[in-house]
């Protein structure tokens, strides 16, 4: 399943990946933010499942934002990961 995840406090607005039954995330696509960190962090997360992901980036944090991009991505593959398992 594709899903799409709109951010909230950070640069990058929105992030696309796929999702399967097994809860494994690929194809994982930051809309803005910045370009190269956010393709490294995709690249190094490819093929882990939404709990691995959530396990090391959730409570990440940018600055003084309390959150960042990896932090939201790991709130965005809980997200789906609920809505995989209805």
């Amino acid at each position: 399943m594709q899903y799409q995840y709109e951010t909230s406090g950070t640069c990058s607005e929105m992030i696309l990946f796929d999702i399967d039954e097994n809860k494994v995330v690929t194809n994982i696509k930051f809309i803005g933010g910045c370009n190269g960190n956010l393709k490294a962090v995709s690249k190094l997360v490819d093929g882990w499942t939404a709990d691995q992901i959530a396990a090391k980036l959730l409570g990440n944090e940018c600055g003084f934002k309390g959150t960042s991009c990896a932090d939201q991505l790991a709130k965005a593959v809980l997200e789906a990961a609920e809505k995989v398992r209805k």
